[in-house]
């Protein structure tokens, strides 16, 4: 599996809007240790690309992710989704085994 990563329309709009209100370049996605179900993602902006980052380019936005965290979530679709309960970016990860229920952790 190669490095891919599908960001959706509504998810580059989503952070092309931040990134405008919150003056940054680029959205950084990295995984983390932790987390209910052993990994978990976090979302942050950057003004720089660092030197282990993998530069991604869409259309409407410019995300950044580190190599070790590309490994665990290549092959992902992130959605931004509006829900009852509130909108949030949605990542479906093909390798997770499992996830908890507030989607923001899995497990590989």
């Amino acid at each position: 599996m190669d490095n891919k990563l599908e960001v959706t329309e509504s998810a580059q709009n989503h952070i092309n809007k931040i990134l405008l209100s919150e003056n940054s370049k680029f959205f950084r996605i990295t995984v983390l240790g932790g987390g209910c179900a052993g990994f978990q993602y976090k979302f942050d902006f950057s003004e720089s690309v660092k030197e282990d980052d993998i530069l991604f380019e869409y259309q409407n936005a410019k995300v950044l992710i580190d190599k070790t965290s590309i490994e665990l979530i290549k092959g992902s679709k992130i959605d931004y989704v509006t829900e009852l309960i509130g909108s949030s970016f949605k990542i479906s990860n093909p390798q997770a085994s499992s996830s908890c229920g507030c989607g923001t952790s899995f497990s590989i």
